[in-house]
């Protein structure tokens, strides 16, 4: 995917309901420094939600001016050091020109269809719910299809910049291409950590079941199905990707509706609720540290 000719933190009004950028480019790229989405905490509630209609949106390179895709970060800073989440809009028909990262970077797709891949390979259009990484230094294009894309980024450590081919290099990692068709969905009978009145099935997309370290994973809602997410060592980054799901944060009473790109910060043992009212399955990613639990809420 195409990306920083230099850190930048600067982001636009969700979508396209606003067409201004929220802070000049120029400055973004001088001092990679604008305001943060707004989080809303409810009550003594630790853990924190950016409603994806809150998401400040920018330019991802700005050195290609219209051509580039938005960018709006979810947490951390994809211009500094450390780890980060962002949310990527391109146009319709975008693509990008062949190009290198300095990192590795993970992605999944909210909306449309997304293609990454070496610039001679055919055109694999991932949809809406499949996985993909882009190894440093290896040369790709991303190109999109479809009214409207998004797809959600992490980085395990920034900054997240662009390079030309001529700097490709091979970091011994191979890329990964996994539609939504081709995920492996397991439940309650396979894994202890989930309780089986929930509902809820999970995919891993990297760091494996067994990792005790940081890990990617995919957990499906059934319709009318709710369930308590929880984590003892760290907060659970949560990223709403299809369903509008709605969460209760702790023992607050409100809940609010996670559109797609929608994020949580859900703070260790808060044990947040998470509700699926429509009438389709509710799909959220969740980056953790080791284990969490998926526990009923009808207990």
């Amino acid at each position: 995917m195409e990306g920083l000719l230099m850190p930048l933190n600067s982001f636009a009004s969700f979508r396209d309901a606003v067409s201004g950028f929220g802070c000049a480019a120029v400055l973004a790229a001088m001092m990679g420094a604008c305001a943060t989405a707004q989080q809303v905490q409810d009550g003594p509630s630790p853990s924190k939600i950016v409603p994806a209609s809150d998401v400040d949106w920018g330019p991802l390179n700005p050195a290609r001016g219209d051509a580039s895709p938005r960018a709006g970060t979810l947490w951390g800073d994809r211009a500094a050091a450390g780890a980060s989440g962002f949310l990527v809009q391109f146009k319709q028909g975008f693509s990008s020109p062949p190009h290198i990262h300095n990192v590795t970077y993970r992605g999944v797709v909210i909306e449309g269809r997304i293609h990454n891949d070496d610039p001679a390979a055919a055109n694999m259009w991932l949809p809406a719910g499949s996985f993909w990484t882009q190894p440093a230094g290896e040369a790709h294009i991303t190109s999109a299809e479809g009214e409207f894309n998004m797809a959600y980024i992490e980085i395990d450590e920034g900054p997240y910049l662009v390079q030309p081919t001529e700097n490709a290099f091979d970091n011994g990692e191979r890329p990964v291409n996994l539609d939504r068709s081709n995920l492996v969905w397991l439940d309650a009978s396979d894994i202890a950590w989930i309780e089986r009145d929930g509902g809820a099935e999970v995919a891993f997309l990297w760091g494996g079941e067994a990792d005790t370290g940081a890990r990617g994973t995919l957990v499906k809602l059934p319709a009318g199905q709710s369930v308590r997410l929880s984590g003892d060592r760290a907060d659970l980054k949560i990223v709403s990707i299809s369903g509008e799901p709605e969460v209760q944060l702790g023992g607050a009473n409100a809940k609010h509706v996670l559109m797609p790109g929608s994020f949580v910060a859900s703070a260790p043992n808060a044990a947040d609720v998470f509700v699926c009212n429509v009438k389709t399955d509710c799909l959220l990613y969740v980056r953790s540290e080791g284990h969490f639990e998926i526990t009923s809420t009808r207990n």
